[in-house]
């Protein structure tokens, strides 16, 4: 399993590496990617992003470029399992987990198959993302294989 990182400040990535503690312990085989290529998307059985959002309801710089292959590549995901979480701040208003959005739009046009719904943790209510997303990834986790 492949977990796609999209962070500013480490907010996600520490999510991430709490995440991965999680699923390793339940015998999933993780890989934690800062700096994806669009190449290791066929190593993975499953794909799960978590991002935050930067700017405007864009993507951050660090999972940018491997977006954008993906995109302009029009990479086959066809039946690859794939859950998202977007971290944001309602208080930006329409931009609110933009990125997420973005993403979760390109993997389902790339006939990737969503496992959950798009997590959303909102900033304004959460001090503690990790907690709420671990916990959501419990319940989804079994999807993945």
């Amino acid at each position: 399993m492949g977990i796609f990182v999209g962070s500013v400040y480490g907010n996600s990535q520490h999510v991430a590496e709490e995440v991965s503690a999680i699923l390793t312990s339940s015998g999933f085989m993780v890989d934690v990617l800062l700096d994806p290529s669009v190449s290791v998307v066929s190593d993975v059985s499953s794909l799960l992003f978590i991002t935050s959002t930067t700017g405007e309801g864009d993507i951050p710089p660090n999972l940018e470029f491997f977006i954008h292959d993906l995109r302009e590549q029009r990479i086959k995901l066809e039946n690859k399992p794939f859950a998202l979480v977007a971290l944001g701040d309602s208080s930006y208003g329409d931009s609110y987990c933009g990125a997420g959005k973005k993403i979760f739009s390109l993997l389902t046009e790339l006939r990737a198959d969503a496992i959950a719904e798009m997590l959303e943790v909102d900033a304004c209510e959460t001090l503690e993302p990790e907690i709420k997303v671990v916990s959501w990834i419990k319940t989804i986790m079994t999807k993945f294989q």
